[in-house]
């Protein structure tokens, strides 16, 4: 795997990866940013929410459990000090549909976390997770 990342203007970046894609990577004005882009840390946690969200979502489909929607949202506290890394996260995982399974909602969602996700095995060298699933019946 490999990334670019080229700088366009004092500290806002473009990156792209294996696949083609560029994104944009910014910070606060107060660190020479324009702030028009997600900062480095946001993309960390956004990453953590896409991979356990296609880990979840595909062993949903494997237990044949049909979703209508699914969502995931993520708070993050970090260190006082440099690094700053992420000490605490706490992951909402939303699941609304009709006659949903629990079981198989619950077991999906500790595979990703516990075995599947890169993401989160790499976050909680540093930080403490909580998660919690909301089921909602449509």
């Amino acid at each position: 795997m490999e990334v670019i990342i080229d700088r366009i203007k004092d500290s806002t970046f473009a990156a792209r990866g294996d696949t083609g894609h560029w994104v944009v990577i910014d910070t606060r004005k107060q660190f020479g940013g324009s702030e028009g882009a997600s900062s480095p840390m946001e993309m960390v946690l956004m990453g953590l929410g896409g991979c356990t969200g296609i880990d979840v979502q595909t062993i949903l489909q494997k237990m044949r459990v049909e979703v209508d929607h699914f969502s995931i949202r993520i708070t993050a506290e970090r260190a006082a000090e440099h690094p700053k890394v992420f000490t605490r996260i706490h992951m909402i995982y939303a699941f609304r549909g009709r006659d949903l399974d629990e079981e198989k909602i619950h077991k999906a969602v500790h595979l990703s976390h516990d075995k599947y996700c890169s993401v989160s095995a790499m976050l909680s060298k540093t930080a403490e997770f909580s998660l919690e699933i909301q089921i909602f019946p449509k």
